[in-house]
């Protein structure tokens, strides 16, 4: 792989972080209003959890793609156990729990690393599908069993399956383009996070129609549409980086805006049936992994399958 460009992306984005971080030092003296400390410390926490990604990820690049695999693979983990958490299990469950977390997790990052693909597409959402199930009902409990197999199937997909398409864009053969992989993976995070923060910083200056008041307040038609144009354009910039034209580019970063909106919003309407205003509390200011992972979720399988159906020969 081209090591200059990844040097020139972290770069790049170590000194955007370096002004955030300037710019959040010197509004937080000048911040005075309650709404404005507030504003604040959700930008100064932004920052910080950026700085945790990046250094993550340059430690990754570094290690090589089986560090990258296993780092991916923890996240899973834990933002799995986070929704397990949250949606509590019973002993008559155990075994599929158990199952879940030491079986299928470890089986799908090993069919990455394998690259065996065909098996990786469905070893989860057909052979775990029906396993799960069977192991749960041999304990013979059937008080709410669709509803607690239904949490455990659903939980698995999303924090298992979603997110490990993401480093399974490292197994992706696109010829011309070989030994670019994890480029492609900085494009996909890239795009997934500079649309987090842009949505953000639009909302806040002129958000007005909120897009699901009862399910995220926060998130706004006006942050949706000018944070998420501005990420495709990034996005369409970063061609150099990807198999892609910059009009491909600029499209692709527009499902992955897109897929990770439906992401977010969808794991946000998962939190307030729960009752839970975040995940978790593994990261300051910002709650668990899975809530630094919810558009992810939506936002992996799309770009990976979009790149394998359109490039890969």
């Amino acid at each position: 792989m081209d090591d200059g460009r990844i040097v020139i992306l972290l770069s790049g984005v170590i000194g955007i972080l370096l002004a955030g971080s300037l710019a959040s030092f010197v509004l937080s003296r000048r911040a005075h209003s309650e709404a404005m400390q507030t504003t604040v410390r959700n930008l100064d926490s932004r920052v910080k959890a950026w700085w945790v990604m990046v250094t993550i990820f340059a430690a990754a690049f570094l290690l090589g793609p089986t560090v990258t695999l296993i780092l991916f693979a923890l996240t899973s983990f834990y933002c799995l156990r986070e929704m397990i958490t949250l949606t509590p299990t019973r002993p008559a469950d155990h075994r599929a729990v158990a199952t879940a977390f030491y079986v299928f997790i470890p089986l799908q990052y090993w069919l990455i690393f394998d690259e065996w693909q065909t098996l990786f597409a469905i070893a989860i959402p057909v052979y775990a599908f029906l396993l799960l199930p069977v192991l749960t009902v041999l304990a013979g409990e059937t008080d709410h069993f669709l509803e607690r197999t239904a949490k455990l199937q659903w939980g698995l997909m999303l924090t298992v399956y979603c997110i490990s398409h993401a480093p399974a864009l490292l197994i992706l053969d696109i010829p011309g383009h070989e030994g670019e992989n994890f480029l492609w993976l900085f494009f996909l995070i890239a795009v997934v996070q500079l649309s987090d923060v842009l949505q953000y910083v639009f909302g806040k200056l002129f958000g007005r129609h909120k897009v699901a008041p009862r399910i995220s307040p926060a998130k706004t038609w006006e942050g949706l549409i000018g944070g998420g144009l501005s990420a495709a354009l990034v996005g369409a910039g970063l061609y150099w980086i990807t198999p892609f034209s910059p009009l491909q580019a600029g499209g692709m970063a527009l499902a992955i805006v897109v897929a990770g909106f439906c992401g977010g919003l969808v794991l946000s309407a998962i939190k307030r049936s729960l009752g839970a205003k975040d995940w978790g509390t593994m990261i300051e200011g910002h709650g668990g992994a899975l809530d630094r992972m919810d558009s992810v979720t939506f936002a992996a399988p799309i770009f990976f399958h979009l790149t394998n159906y359109f490039f890969v020969a």
